[in-house]
């Protein structure tokens, strides 16, 4: 086995060059050449082919405590992609194999191979694997399974329903018993998608007025279950809905995510004490285990049609912050790539 590419000596990386304040710019990015250095033993160098850029990214450019470490300023930035290895040093991981790992943001990477994982691309496009098939689908998965498990019959509300998230929580919902799924999307064409294109029951448009009237039109008589990754007025606007007894699943707020001061929450979060809501958060770091299973459910879905998913698609690694600055204003529809 060889020991490095013979050639291929430098890579390219996405770099933090300064810490954003408020919404990041591309001035906060720098695109750096690096030497690839030689493997040692248990190694192996993959080139990347697909890169994810994810909301929570946001939260990693501060420098504050979370519940994962802060990016480095001058360093390469992190997160999922797939690629194929090109060089090995190890007999469980060897060259030409597809794999998915957590190095992105760059074109090359030297990993050790326990950090690399095989990925069966007969089954699924290597980019499922980052989408559908990755954390964002598992994340929907143990959401609705886990955490704030459906229920038959429940009338399901989601937010960001147009999002790599939000798109597949509301098919699993609909697959796992609820009556009603309806989804939050901003502007007319995303909303028409949420619809046609996920199988939702009805969208609303949040730009095109108050969340809660819409919700309250839609659902008169309430909702029993919320897939929160957004917050803000869409948070208060489900707690109005949501019936005794509702339950809240915690996924994310990206609606203050480039905030400079302290988020606003609900006026009167009384209500949910009154309405004995369940509300709990959740990261999808603690349900890593149920990849295996989740992965061998949704590959088939993919491939029968019944989880249908969307891609907004960037080219090249040098336009990746830029892919990244669109999710965070809302300009993917599905999973945001960018291919390498």
């Amino acid at each position: 086995m060889s020991s490095k590419a013979t050639n291929v000596q430098t890579a390219h990386e996405i770099h933090l060059a300064a810490r954003p304040t408020g919404e990041p710019e591309p001035s906060n990015f720098t695109l750096v050449e690096t030497e690839i250095p030689d493997l040692v033993d248990g190694q192996v160098l993959v080139r990347n082919t697909w890169m994810s850029v994810d909301p929570y990214m946001r939260g990693r450019m501060n420098d504050a405590e979370s519940y994962i470490a802060p990016f480095q300023l001058g360093s390469a930035l992190e997160g999922s992609a797939v690629g194929e290895v090109i060089a090995s040093t190890s007999a469980d991981v060897p060259v030409g194999a597809s794999v998915s790992h957590f190095a992105g943001w760059r074109s090359h990477a030297v990993l050790d191979a326990a950090s690399a994982v095989v990925i069966d691309t007969s089954i699924a496009r290597p980019q499922d694997y980052l989408g559908a098939l990755g954390t964002t689908g598992l994340t929907a998965y143990a959401a609705l399974t886990d955490t704030t498990p459906v229920r038959e019959g429940d009338v399901v509300f989601v937010s960001a329903a147009a999002g790599a998230v939000g798109s597949v929580a509301g098919q699993l919902a609909r697959k796992f018993g609820a009556a009603t799924v309806i989804g939050s999307a901003g502007g007319p064409e995303k909303a028409k998608r949420v619809v046609e294109d996920f199988g939702f029951d009805a969208a609303i448009d949040y730009r095109a007025g108050s969340v809660a009237d819409q919700l309250a039109e839609i659902a008169p008589d309430g909702i029993d279950l919320y897939v929160d990754n957004v917050g803000g007025d869409h948070l208060e606007a489900a707690i109005e809905a949501l019936r005794v007894n509702g339950r809240i699943a915690g996924i994310g707020m990206i609606s203050g995510y480039n905030a400079t001061g302290p988020v606003p929450g609900p006026p009167d979060f009384f209500r949910a004490y009154g309405k004995r809501l369940t509300i709990r958060g959740m990261l999808v770091s603690d349900h890593f285990h149920l990849f295996p299973e989740y992965i061998s459910k949704a590959a088939g879905w993919l491939a029968d049609g019944s989880l249908r998913t969307s891609e907004t698609v960037v080219d090249g690694l040098e336009n990746a912050p830029e892919a990244f600055l669109g999710v965070l204003r809302g300009a993917n529809i599905g999973k945001m790539l960018v291919r390498l």
